[in-house]
C-alpha cells in the first residue's frame, strides 16, 4: 500500500482513503489519474487507493 501525499498527482483513478498519521482511517475521495490530491483535513495525513476504477474494455 503505497501512502500518497496531498499535492502529488492520482498515479490511477479511484477512491483514496485518508490515513492519519497515527495509521486511523479517515474520509474517502474520489480522484481521477492525474489530478492531483487535495490536502487532508489534518497535517502529516496521507492517502492510499483503496478501490481502484474498473474500466471495461
Amino acid at each position: 500500500m503505497a501512502k500518497l501525499r496531498p499535492g502529488m498527482s492520482a498515479p490511477k483513478s479511484g477512491q483514496y482513503q485518508t490515513i492519519g498519521p497515527k495509521g486511523g482511517k479517515g474520509n474517502e475521495i474520489t480522484s481521477i489519474a492525474g489530478n492531483i490530491l487535495p490536502p487532508t483535513p489534518k497535517a502529516g495525513s496521507s492517502y492510499v487507493l483503496v478501490d481502484p476504477t474498473k474500466h471495461k474494455n
